[in-house]
């Protein structure tokens, strides 16, 4: 290496950029708007429902119109003689054209929960001493117990509901069945339906005329039925809005009925 020849300085990297420092008078840009800021809010549960209220064992809709509901228990219509289905036939015709009145016939299915069943049967089985019914008894419990997994047993329950008008206006009934499912959820908060005293004392002894008529016209086909009181009527509502729940919120036995009706010779056949 010679002395006299000069060092050459070492390259030196860049300087990495510096960032840009904003100025002092540039704008402050707005704030971002919250996602989903103009989305209104859903509608209530209440606000979609036709009912306005649950009252001495009418419902009272939105429009002013009543409900009652009938609960009846079935005939089998299946393992009736030739004779017998002519004569059901022949008594629900008649019972048809008596009325004066729109009714509509329903018919709801529901799943039956075992679960209750399978504990009641449990503690017998706890409480039984001998050997060989406790055997047979494990052995039912269980095919039970797997026939409820396997298959979905339902129940049917028949319902006739009676509807009354304060006035009779067949162009407005029209326009409610096929404005039915378009009115839902246009109204974001519950409508309070006033009805006046008299008119509500007239729907009330109206109303008991016609579920009197009916009960008695379904007797005459052998048809056991009962009107559903205020808490039963909130059940079945409350039953059909909340299937998941329902299963283990049965409605109440309403096929334990007292009979309105007597048949004629029922005391004489007692007493001998």
């Amino acid at each position: 290496m010679n002395p006299e020849q000069p060092v050459q300085p070492a390259p030196v990297a860049p300087a990495l950029a510096q960032p840009t420092q904003p100025q002092a008078n540039a704008p402050t840009p707005p704030p971002a708007e919250p996602p989903h800021a103009n989305v209104e809010a859903p509608s209530s549960t209440q606000a979609t429902l036709l009912i306005s209220e649950i009252r001495d064992s009418m419902v009272i809709m939105k429009d002013g119109s009543f409900r009652a509901v009938i609960a009846c228990k079935s005939i089998n219509f299946d393992l009736m003689s030739e004779a017998e289905r002519e004569g059901v036939e022949y008594s629900y015709q008649n019972f048809l054209n008596a009325l004066h009145f729109t009714t509509q016939i329903l018919i709801r299915s529901q799943r039956v929960d075992i679960g209750p069943y399978i504990e009641r049967l449990s503690e017998i089985r706890r409480n039984n001493d001998n050997m060989l019914l406790g055997v047979l008894m494990d052995d039912y419990i269980n095919f039970i117990d797997i026939l409820s997994q396997e298959a979905n047993i339902m129940d049917k329950s028949f319902f006739v509901v009676v509807p009354y008008y304060t006035s009779i206006d067949a162009e407005k009934l029209v326009q409610q069945t096929k404005n039915l499912f378009k009115s839902f959820g246009k109204s974001k908060t519950p409508i309070t339906t006033k009805i006046d005293r008299n008119t509500y004392d007239k729907a009330n002894t109206e109303m008991n005329t016609r579920i009197e008529s009916v009960v008695a016209g379904l007797y005459q086909i052998g048809i056991q039925s009962v009107r559903l009181n205020t808490k039963e009527l909130g059940q079945l509502y409350y039953n059909f809005n909340n299937p998941d729940t329902a299963v283990r919120e049965p409605l109440g036995d309403f096929t334990q009925v007292t009979g309105l009706y007597s048949k004629k010779g029922e005391k004489e056949v007692a007493n001998g």
